[in-house]
């Protein structure tokens, strides 16, 4: 089963803007991994295969309820005790159930390394929160069977910025064909359930509200887009086409989308019809 987990952190001394990339936070997630089992750190380490987890950059914690975008870049240190949170994903149990020690025996006094600064892992949110949409748990089972088989709009919001490869090259459009078949691929390889008639034929763009944005924390640049998107179904479809479309726009949550999704890129989520008439009534309010 998919697993959202968020963990809330208290550095103890200043987080420079270096150590904030995708790369050490992926190297912060081997050191926890490697803490409970060196041999799967190691072979997480050495492995260029698709993974079975995805991480977000470093948050603050914000005071709001509701935001839609991730801070993907720091310009400026972050300051000794200041509350921050980090999302990990982890796609299959077999994962889940090797970190389950970490989870259990939390000492919230042990320090982990980024880089210079020292971190306390105070808590860990495995299950819904009102003020953090980001954590979660279901089994896949769970996803497909409470999908629905009439919601005919499908709201994201693309969180940190999102690309996608096609043949040599990246694209940075969040086309039906990219979105939908990044999230078909690790369905099929992760839940065990497959849709075998599966078509996205009816799918369409309905709402864009996006932006390109440039990270340079890489060895390249890379380029992404950040915003909402919304899709409509539409035409003559089957209950069970609709059922397994919602499905994969749910499991979103835990896969994200696209590429570098293990440093932090491609994080999307699906908004609720409330967030998404909201968004969408902001942003046609300043037009």
């Amino acid at each position: 089963m998919p697993h959202s987990l968020v963990l809330n952190l208290i550095p103890q001394s200043p987080i420079y803007p270096e150590f904030l990339t995708g790369r050490h936070l992926h190297a912060l997630f081997l050191t926890l991994i490697s803490s409970v089992d060196k041999t799967l750190g190691n072979y997480l380490h050495q492995s260029n295969a698709d993974k079975a987890f995805t991480l977000s950059p470093l948050q603050i914690q914000r005071q709001h309820k509701h935001h839609h975008t991730l801070q993907f870049g720091h310009q400026k240190p972050i300051p000794a005790g200041t509350p921050c949170w980090w999302r990990i994903s982890l796609l299959d149990d077999t994962l889940f159930s090797k970190l389950t020690p970490l989870w259990l025996n939390l000492n919230p006094k042990h320090p982990w390394h980024l880089g210079s600064a020292d971190l306390y892992i105070t808590s860990i949110l495995g299950t819904p929160q009102s003020m953090q949409p980001w954590a979660n748990a279901c089994t896949y089972t769970q996803l497909y069977e409470q999908a629905s088989d009439r919601d005919r709009t499908l709201s994201f919001t693309l969180t940190t910025p999102v690309s996608f490869r096609q043949g040599e090259y990246d694209t940075i459009l969040p086309v039906k064909e990219c979105v939908f078949n990044s999230l078909l691929g690790r369905w099929h390889k992760y839940s065990g359930i497959e849709f075998t008639n599966i078509s996205f034929d009816s799918i369409y763009p309905s709402f864009v509200k996006i932006q390109t944005e440039v990270i340079s924390n890489y060895n390249s640049k890379f380029i992404g887009c950040i915003g909402e998107i919304s899709y409509r179904i539409l035409g003559d479809v089957e209950p069970i086409v609709i059922k397994q479309i919602n499905a994969l726009a749910d499991f979103a949550l835990y896969t994200v989308v696209g590429r570098k999704t293990t440093m932090g890129m491609g994080m999307v989520r699906r908004l609720s019809t409330i967030d998404s008439r909201s968004s969408n009534m902001k942003n046609h309010g300043r037009s």
